[in-house]
């Protein structure tokens, strides 16, 4: 892809976000998409919030389970930037029509307060940078279609980059705790009544420390850097959960603490 189709695919992402109208699968549309140019286009788009007012706050890790990697026939993470605008409050109503397919996912959250970067940091160095950890869930939502129409080819991983990794939103609870024992984290996901999923730490990577470790090394190919007082989503433990209007999220995290959300 060339600068100005990567400039055109972020545009037409934006305008996706604005209407609540999804766009054509990127992937159909520019079939030699690579990596590097859908993360050109989720630069584009972020760089473009980040210019309407609309400051960044951190990073998400996605695709961090076998479960979805095997799905999406990958063996990496992605990643995707958020913005003060997706920070959202535990038991917050999302007005109806605010997203267009939202879906939730249960992970924890880790609050930096240092600086961490490079391509030989371990997981010695994330556990001394990390401030606290908490338990969150992530909204999702795509920009773009899930299968395009014509074809019935479904959305691929450039598509899901592009779309700043279908990152939509945040929503963390109140608690704070050391970065400790994360792999036996857990938290039952109850819509409404109905416990819908469960999942452990361990899911992610084997442990979520091993996720900010893959992102500040990844974030060093590029010059930058994971800095102080950003907020890092490490991954999700469950499936994600379709949230039609509304839908009533709970999400039990035993003695790490709970976050609930509610979609009008």
């Amino acid at each position: 892809m060339t600068p100005e189709q990567h400039k055109n695919a972020a545009a037409a992402l934006l305008q996706a976000e604005r209407t609540r109208t999804q766009i054509g699968v990127l992937s159909v549309a520019y079939p030699d998409i690579t990596m590097d140019d859908a993360y050109a286009i989720q630069t584009q788009f972020v760089d473009a919030k980040v210019a309407a007012g609309d400051p960044v706050v951190g990073w998400k890790i996605g695709l961090t389970s076998r479960a979805m990697q095997m799905a999406l026939n990958i063996d990496i993470p992605d990643s995707g930037v958020l913005t003060r605008s997706m920070q959202f409050d535990t038991g917050a109503t999302i007005p109806a029509g605010h997203f267009i397919e939202p879906r939730i996912e249960a992970e924890i959250a880790f609050v930096m307060k240092s600086d961490i970067g490079g391509a030989d940091v371990t997981r010695d160095d994330v556990l001394a940078a990390t401030g606290y950890v908490a338990p969150a869930l992530e909204i999702l939502d795509t920009r773009i279609l899930r299968t395009d129409p014509t074809t019935g080819q479904a959305r691929k991983v450039f598509d899901t980059i592009s779309d700043n990794a279908a990152n939509a939103g945040i929503v963390m609870g109140l608690e704070r705790h050391k970065p400790e024992n994360l792999r036996w984290v857990g938290a039952i996901v109850r819509v409404g009544e109905t416990v819908e999923e469960t999942g452990l730490g361990a899911g992610v990577l084997n442990d979520p420390v091993e996720s900010l470790v893959w992102l500040a090394q990844r974030m060093a190919l590029y010059g930058n850097r994971i800095k102080a007082g950003q907020v890092i989503l490490s991954g999700s433990f469950i499936r994600p959960i379709e949230c039609p209007a509304g839908t009533q999220i709970d999400a039990d995290f035993g003695s790490f603490g709970s976050v609930a959300l509610n979609f009008a």
